[in-house]
């Protein structure tokens, strides 16, 4: 009887039923990453924290118009002081520079209040310095997130404070400060990572890393073009190394500097850390030295002018205390034979105009090739004699909300100078199209306007064209041949940053390699910046070292080098008797040291045998394991014939 054949089939088998232990187990690990991710997450999202806005910057809010707005208006006018003002303190007064509203009269800090806040600062770092990465990165993460929900209330500020717009203060305040935050939050840690660093053969044995340790109370002394930017970026850089961070602003910029700077404090309470860390000294340059000449401050990180910097460098000296100078510049614009302008204009007006040309990487020059010359010049004028000065914020009498492409600058007081140099130009032949002065103001008269500009045909060896304007002023030069507008761009004492446009790349590139300057964009202005992994500072008179990027952190740290034994058990330095003290024989001593020498760094291998051959000589025994291998190393005598056998192999192979 025949029966039919019963197929069976193995469960573990390809296509069969999946084994309900591994199903269970996946779903466990599973669970568990989630679990720990959800927990990850908690523990480092943003904490929410409040700041109540300044009334300062609602469309209803009115103010006294100063008449000669000034830093020191209060010793003029009354009313602008305190009801009872202390006796013997110096005050500024804040204005907006836009309208000449009063803001505040603000108490300037003593020498003695300062030296108070940096030991604030100093007890503050010690607890800071044992935070973790997790802990710093939770700080950032609430400073965007507050950031970010409160962008038009940061960029009103700023306006307010400095005469900007809007959109001058959204793309040179806001986006760059996200930018910065971004930056930390996701690479800050892998910049202040310990490295492990190569070692020689004769560190073979030995394992070397580079720690990047917190310095304790680091200093800015920043500029006033940007002030919510300006305070935070040096701020959340120093803080997330690990320091505790004093910030010693502009005057012109004290009121919403002291807003901004509270923001920061009010994040760290919120997330459970000491607000000290943090202190913002406002005073007078006479009072400064109380901040650079403090024993305290292990770094200075200074923003501004070339004649303040050298005095700030020189103030540090007193503790040699490191300083990052970022001190301007004169960036020229290169535009390369047969670049397409009317692709371009726009960003060149860009380059210029923004913030009313008080901008440290701004386009001071623009470098045309005489046959495009024409064209660039008309498109600029044009388009400039078209911009609308003006203020962004809108005011009880103003009926509508003002429109403005270009703000006020932050004080009158270059007004004179700037003309003078513009006339100074015509003389040498520069042709003025548009500009040239002061704008006034239909009803805000006292607003510190200045006309945007346009020179052209302007001699490369003018005042406009070697000297920082930091204005709204167009600066076009011609040049004959591509060597000439180098020669041109790297013809002043500046060197910060540069702009190269044109039809092909590489070109583009070639130019830019041989700009004497610390940055360059290729068909693009000031992207550097926006690019925080970046380092970001000058050479020449622009000044030294560098903010941004992993250089700009780690210039905030103490770099400190650890060797440690790689196979401790094994092999550790030791004295060889030949060299130990007192030394037996000054002759077979230095045998010794000049065999190890050519064994190890001689070109040929069979100089390298002559050199051990010299070596076993002058250690006065056949057998040298415990004195030939690095200088005598105490190591097992199998080790070290392993160790001359692998050396000559190498040898013979790099032969």
């Amino acid at each position: 009887m025949a029966y039919p054949e019963i197929e069976y089939y193995d469960d573990d088998d390809e296509g069969g039923i999946i084994d309900p232990v591994k199903l269970l187990t996946i779903c466990f690990a599973l669970g568990i990453w989630l679990v720990w991710q959800r927990y990850h997450s908690i523990i480092n999202r943003a904490i929410f924290f409040k700041l109540a806005p300044p009334r300062q910057i609602k469309d209803t809010w009115t103010a006294q118009k100063l008449p000669q707005p000034s830093l020191e208006a209060h010793l003029n006018i009354d009313g602008l002081l305190p009801n009872f003002p202390l006796p013997d303190r110096k005050y500024i007064t804040a204005y907006d520079p836009a309208t000449a509203y009063h803001l505040d009269t603000i108490l300037a800090d003593s020498p003695e209040e300062i030296t108070r806040k940096i030991a604030l600062a100093h007890e503050a770092q010690s607890k800071w310095a044992a935070t973790s990465f997790d802990d710093r990165r939770r700080v950032m993460r609430s400073l965007k997130k507050w950031l970010v929900d409160n962008q038009e209330t940061c960029a009103k500020v700023a306006c307010r404070d400095t005469g900007k717009t809007m959109l001058d203060a959204a793309l040179g305040e806001i986006i760059t400060t996200c930018s910065k935050l971004d930056w930390l939050i996701n690479h800050g840690e892998r910049a202040l990572s310990p490295e492990s660093r190569y070692n020689n053969l004769i560190m073979f044995y030995k394992s070397s890393s580079v720690h990047y340790e917190p310095l304790g109370v680091v200093a800015a002394i920043t500029s006033w073009n940007y002030p919510l930017h300006n305070a935070w970026s040096p701020i959340i850089a120093g803080l997330f190394a690990g320091n505790s961070v004093v910030l010693k602003c502009s005057e012109h910029v004290i009121w919403s500097t002291s807003w901004f700077v509270q923001a920061i404090r009010e994040a760290l309470k919120a997330c459970g850390h000491d607000e000290e860390l943090v202190q913002l000294v406002c005073c007078y340059p006479e009072d400064a030295e109380a901040l650079t000449k403090n024993p305290f401050v292990r770094h200075i990180t200074f923003i501004g002018s070339e004649r303040v910097g050298r005095i700030v460098a020189q103030a540090a000296t007193e503790y040699l205390t490191p300083v990052t100078l970022e001190l301007g510049g004169k960036d020229p614009a290169i535009i390369l034979p047969s670049t397409d302008l009317e692709k371009w204009i726009s960003l060149l007006m860009r380059g210029v105009y923004q913030n009313s040309g008080q901008n440290c990487i701004g386009i001071e020059r623009i470098l045309v090739h005489e046959s495009q010359y024409e064209d660039l010049f008309r498109m600029f004028s044009e388009r400039a004699d078209k911009l609308r000065p003006g203020h962004s914020l809108k005011s009880p009498g103003d009926g509508v909300a003002p429109v403005a492409d270009v703000g006020a600058m932050v004080s009158g007081e270059r007004f004179p100078g700037l003309e003078l140099a513009v006339i100074d130009a015509t003389r040498q032949d520069a042709i003025l199209s548009v500009g040239g002065e002061p704008w006034k103001h239909p009803y805000l008269e006292q607003g510190t306007y200045f006309k945007p500009t346009v020179l052209g045909d302007v001699n490369p060896d003018a005042d406009v064209a070697q000297h920082e304007l930091f204005a709204p002023i167009a600066v076009i030069i011609k040049y004959d041949t591509v060597d000439q507008a180098v020669e041109i761009a790297n013809g002043t004492r500046y060197g910060l940053g540069a702009s190269v446009f044109g039809p092909v790349r590489d070109d583009c590139i070639k130019v830019a390699k041989r700009l004497q300057c610390g940055m360059v964009a290729v068909n693009d202005f000031g992207v550097f910046y926006l690019s925080q992994d970046l380092p970001f500072g000058g050479t020449k008179y622009s000044g030294y070292g560098r903010f941004g990027g992993p250089e700009g952190l780690r210039a905030l740290t103490n770099i400190k080098a650890i060797v440690v034994d790689r196979w401790g058990w094994a092999i550790q330095t030791s004295i060889p008797a030949v060299l130990d003290y007192p030394v037996r024989s000054v002759t077979q001593s230095w045998d010794f040291i000049s065999g190890l020498v050519g064994f190890l760094y001689a070109d040929a291998w069979g100089t390298r045998i002559d050199a051990l051959m010299k070596l076993v000589k002058a250690s006065g025994r056949a057998n040298v394991s415990n004195e030939l291998i690095m200088t005598g190393m105490n190591c097992d005598p199998i080790l070290s014939k392993i160790f001359i056998y692998r050396t000559f192999i190498k040898v013979a192979d790099d032969r």
